[in-house]
């Protein structure tokens, strides 16, 4: 095993169904616990810490670009980063603020996931990484692992974003489009034949993921306590598997157990309508549910199952699932570009949902915040409307600004 640094408190791994269950930190257990996991559901797996060796003063300096400044509260970064997090938080109008992962290195929340799973790979010797992704998640492991030095495998869609394979070839990145059933067979045979690490789920009864990579995520609350003074009543995030909910709500209840807040932000994972697994799983009482997926122009979040990391995301923070029309989609995504912000259909699942179903009124006494996870440029359609020739003369132009 590569020599990692020694700044990481994390101590295990430990069961999501059952915390009791604990297994060694190494290494990344990426198909589920093997202890908890039943033939029906998958059961991921969290990072534990000795939180009682966490520095005084960790959260008394200032974000900066990089996670290794919460080194400490994250698995050990074997692998170099790109200046990763730090993003901007900006208000709206009324008061509502808006986490922009847009500003990351690959213009996306995946940065964060991919510096902490690739520094997994990195650190337990894997011969490269594959993943499975329509878009963002890919483009992150791929100029992560290329940071690295490793090799790269993505999985993707036929109907992905025409942009899409340029960027992951960019990095380095082999890029394949197979059948979706066919994906998880072959990153398993790449994972056991090649020693390749997945950063991507490879179970098929419910989504497990990377035991490592949803630390990252706890970052963002990290910041946003950082810039708010305090821990916001609400945070509303899109909902595809449910990492960065559970790692968003992960960060804020770190920082209510080491005293650096009083309190935890109810989170609300918001889904498409044409989906909605989430939902689901909660209205059910079960871990993980598989629906239908309709049409939707939010393709990044259109899961067919759930991950139970945004179930007990949801409990623990007293929170809900929420599902959003494509019209509704549509009215948050322009609201925010008339704010100079620019993201994806998928990213304005937070803003969606807190609009179409209000805040709730005990959520009136603190500031509430909306993660917009992605760029405008990562879209199926962005590119696809041409620009309209017009006469330049004076009276045109003229006409034209006076609508």
């Amino acid at each position: 095993m590569r020599k990692v640094p020694v700044t990481s408190l994390a101590r295990a791994q430990r069961s999501l169904a059952d915390p009791s269950v604990r297994h060694p930190l190494w290494p990344p257990l990426t198909a589920g616990c093997p202890v908890t996991s039943t033939g029906e559901v998958a059961y991921p797996l969290e990072v534990d810490y000795d939180y009682d060796a966490v520095p005084a003063d960790l959260f008394a300096r200032p974000a900066a670009h990089g996670l290794e400044r919460w080194a400490p509260l994250l698995p050990p970064l074997a692998a170099p980063g790109l200046g990763e997090g730090n993003t901007p938080l900006v208000a709206l109008a009324d008061g509502v603020w808006v986490k922009d992962e847009s500003r990351n290195p690959t213009w996306s929340h995946k940065d964060r996931l991919n510096r902490v799973a690739v520094s997994a790979a990195v650190a337990s010797g894997a011969r490269g990484i594959v993943v499975s992704s329509s878009g963002n998640h890919g483009a992150a492991a791929a100029a992560y692992a290329a940071r690295a030095g490793l090799p790269c495998v993505v999985f993707t869609s036929p109907q992905a974003p025409p942009a899409v394979a340029s960027h992951l070839r960019a990095y380095g990145a082999t890029v394949l489009a197979v059948p979706y059933a066919s994906v998880r067979p072959l990153m398993r045979r790449i994972v056991g034949e090649l020693g390749y690490q997945s950063v991507s789920s490879v179970t098929d009864s419910a989504h497990t993921g990377h035991p490592f990579g949803p630390e990252g995520y706890k970052t963002i609350a990290y910041e946003i306590a950082l810039a708010l003074g305090r821990a916001p009543a609400a945070v509303h995030v899109p909902v595809g598997y449910g990492e960065l909910l559970f790692g968003v709500a992960k960060g804020f209840q770190e920082l209510a157990r080491l005293g650096v807040t009083s309190a935890v932000p109810r989170m609300y994972g918001v889904e498409p309508a044409a989906a909605g697994a989430l939902t689901e799983a909660l209205r059910t009482g079960r871990p993980a549910a598989r629906v239908p997926v309709g049409p939707t122009a939010a393709y990044a979040i259109d899961c067919e199952v759930n991950s139970y990391r945004g179930v007990l995301a949801v409990r623990a923070t007293g929170g809900a699932a929420r599902t959003v029309t494509e019209d509704q989609f549509a009215s948050a995504r322009e609201e925010l570009a008339r704010q100079g912000i620019w993201c994806e259909v998928s990213s304005a699942a937070g803003l969606a949902g807190l609009r179409a179903h209000g805040p709730d009124p005990a959520e009136e006494d603190g500031p509430v915040v909306c993660v917009v996870t992605s760029s405008g440029y990562k879209d199926v359609a962005t590119g696809r409307d041409p620009v309209v020739a017009a006469d330049a003369d004076r009276e045109t132009v003229r006409a034209l600004l006076e609508r």
